[in-house]
């Protein structure tokens, strides 16, 4: 019985793909999750590349990281600099490969709130809006000034000077305006909402304004309860004020995976594995597609 139910599923998300005009995907850290690629836990990723910070400061996982006390800026920045170069360098998962498959050909575009540029990297830049930063740029943390800077190629030279835990006093990055501190672009206090952050929300709301009419799937992939006003509480009202809209969310946790009663008939819940889905559901549009053929 669950075998069937598992399968309906597929069945329907593949049916609601063709038949969208347009489709929205909500990609959040469940998506990295399922690419491997766990922000929060002490796994083979994080021993790999943050290893002596976790010996050294007890640090058990990337985001226990980035929030850490450290005592100097030259231990902070030989952090940062790891976990730049540990974003910039690490392959794209299988799911990002996966979804871009299942959408060749469709309409389609990304908001993310994932700040690992797994989804810029394996899709157009004018497809993606990454609405919570990048962390492979860097900002004043003024900030100064309406500017941010690409960040990974400098990072990588930086890793290449760490000594321990630490870089040289003279390689701490420094603002090019007002020579003060640097920051990574990505949510906190002092996160730039300039120029580049308002980009990202024009790109995204044209999209909507010219598909709203139509046809429309949003999909939510991994998106939990931490900010749900960015991806999971939009989706649900447009979805349920978009007379021809329906919402897929997809997300091992049941926790996170809500399905609004007043989208009973507009929306479906899956709690299963987001690689699993996304790899049978590739596979079913594949054998499909040849059948189709045939």
């Amino acid at each position: 019985m669950l075998q069937k139910q598992y399968q309906d599923n597929i069945d329907t998300i593949l049916k609601k793909i063709e038949e969208a005009d347009a489709i929205v995907v909500g990609g959040a850290a469940g998506m990295s999750a399922a690419a491997g690629y766990n922000w929060y836990q002490d796994d083979a990723n994080f021993r790999k590349y943050f290893n002596a910070f976790a010996e050294k400061y007890g640090i058990d996982s990337i985001f226990g990281g980035f929030y850490y006390r450290f005592r100097t800026e030259e231990e902070r920045w030989a952090y940062l600099a790891t976990l730049i170069n540990f974003v910039a360098e690490v392959p794209i998962g299988q799911p990002y490969k996966d979804l871009d498959q299942i959408l060749s050909g469709k309409n389609y575009y990304i908001l993310t709130t994932n700040q690992d540029t797994q989804f810029l990297q394996e899709f157009p830049e004018e497809k993606v809006s990454a609405i919570q930063g990048n962390w492979t740029y860097l900002q004043c943390s003024g900030p100064c000034h309406d500017g941010v800077y690409p960040y990974a190629e400098q990072a990588k030279e930086l890793c290449t000077h760490i000594e321990g835990t630490k870089i040289p006093s003279t390689m701490v990055p420094k603002c090019p305006e007002c020579g003060g501190s640097m920051e990574l672009w990505v949510r906190s206090f002092v996160f730039l909402e300039g120029s580049k952050f308002k980009d990202e929300h024009r790109k995204y709301r044209e999209f909507l304004l010219e598909n709203q009419p139509k046809k429309v799937l949003f999909l939510e992939l991994g998106v939990g309860l931490m900010t749900p006003m960015f991806i999971k509480e939009p989706f649900w009202n447009m979805t349920y004020t978009w007379p021809n809209a329906y919402y897929i969310t997809i997300n091992p946790n049941p926790e996170h995976n809500i399905l609004p009663g007043e989208l009973k008939d507009k929306g479906l819940a899956i709690h299963e594995d987001i690689a699993q889905v996304l790899r049978d559901v590739r596979e079913k549009q594949q054998i499909d597609r040849k059948q189709d053929v045939v």
